[in-house]
């Protein structure tokens, strides 16, 4: 089993990584001195018909007393109608502060989840097992939650780190094509900031492949812990270092309806956006950036962005954006595969020329 220690003083955990653990999932919290505790397991609808049975007995078998929680799936339940429904339907079916919460699901599960543990009785305890590529690789370690509203993504939440984090990789063969090969956005941008010998390891997967390596998971996790325990709250600019890719790419995302793009595809357009500003203000490379464009390429996320998605509708989601501090654009910039930081001489004329190079061809 692969474990990667997030170190947070009193608020540290274990990440483990392992196939099959899904169905220990019980005795491993027990382990973990979470026992005794009753359980509301918090999924969405389609990730509950496939995996939530086997947590249930897992949990049942240990004497956690699981009830399940099931919203719909999709980025509309992260929203706070949705945070107050569920926490009214654990109210109702005994749930207190003895309680914990786990999290079965991707992203929006999780950052759901985890905002729903950090306020029901003013906050309980929290375990993630994450579903998705997203989730395995970024989402579910960090301690973000939240839930989004009509101005943008992710603007109401707070940090809540769960006290244990379960990923078992053998849950990604059930993903939907076009969910599984999202997710690999993430970890090309763990790859790009932090670890460029990673973008061969993902150069020689196959997308169509659902074997994704447990080491390969452990080594996107801990580029994540190393980062958060440098930056818990994002307050010493360390943390902004994964935001590469974000800034455009939630603008894009927030310029929308909900579903019509996935997270991960955002990212990569915004990825893209973001080694054209690496280019114009830190040299990087042309072929570095190449490099990354043909792995996004390759696990077929989107380059292109369309010509209906105006480009002063992301500029106006921009400017609402949490990366904003004070009128300042904190823009995360690359100079070379595996060395990003922080920089503030990105313009808003520069935005407006990267969105503009998101329409020319690859």
């Amino acid at each position: 089993m692969s474990c990667v220690h997030v170190n947070l003083a009193e608020r540290s955990y274990d990440v483990l990584v392992e196939p099959g653990l899904l169905g220990r999932a019980g005795a491993v919290i027990n382990a973990t001195h979470l026992s005794g505790l009753r359980a509301a397991v918090i999924s969405d609808e389609r990730v509950a018909r496939l995996h939530g049975e086997v947590l249930l007995a897992a949990l049942e078998a240990a004497g956690l007393k699981p009830s399940l929680h099931v919203i719909p799936a999709g980025e509309a339940s992260k929203s706070m109608s949705q945070a107050e429904e569920v926490c009214r339907e654990m109210i109702r079916a005994g749930h207190d502060r003895r309680s914990l919460v786990v999290a079965l699901g991707g992203g929006v599960v999780g950052d759901l989840a985890g905002f729903i543990a950090a306020i029901f009785f003013r906050g309980i305890p929290l375990v993630q097992i994450p579903t998705t590529i997203v989730a395995q690789v970024d989402s579910s370690v960090g301690g973000k939650t939240g839930v989004n509203v009509g101005e943008g993504k992710n603007l109401l939440g707070c940090f809540h780190q769960a006290q244990l984090v379960l990923v078992d990789p053998e849950t990604l063969r059930t993903l939907p094509q076009r969910e599984f090969c999202e997710g690999f956005a993430e970890a090309i941008k763990h790859a790009a900031i932090r670890d460029a010998a990673m973008l061969a390891d993902l150069a020689a997967l196959d997308p169509g492949c659902r074997e994704v390596p447990a080491d390969l998971i452990a080594r996107n996790i801990a580029i994540k812990a190393r980062i958060v325990e440098a930056d818990e709250h994002e307050t010493r600019g360390i943390r902004a270092l994964l935001n590469f890719g974000h800034t455009i790419g939630h603008g894009i995302e927030a310029a929308i309806p909900y579903g019509e793009m996935l997270h991960g595809e955002a990212i990569a357009l915004g990825l893209r956006a973001a080694l054209f500003l690496s280019e114009r203000h830190c040299k990087l490379a042309p072929s570095a950036s190449r490099t990354v464009l043909d792995l996004l390429q390759k696990f077929h996320l989107p380059l292109v962005l369309a010509e209906s998605i105006a480009t002063a509708t992301i500029m106006e989601k921009l400017a609402r954006d949490k990366k904003f501090a004070s009128g300042r654009i904190r823009f995360v910039l690359l100079d070379a595969p595996g060395n990003a930081y922080v920089s503030d001489v990105v313009s808003h004329a520069d935005l407006r020329d990267a969105i503009e190079h998101l329409r020319t061809r690859v």
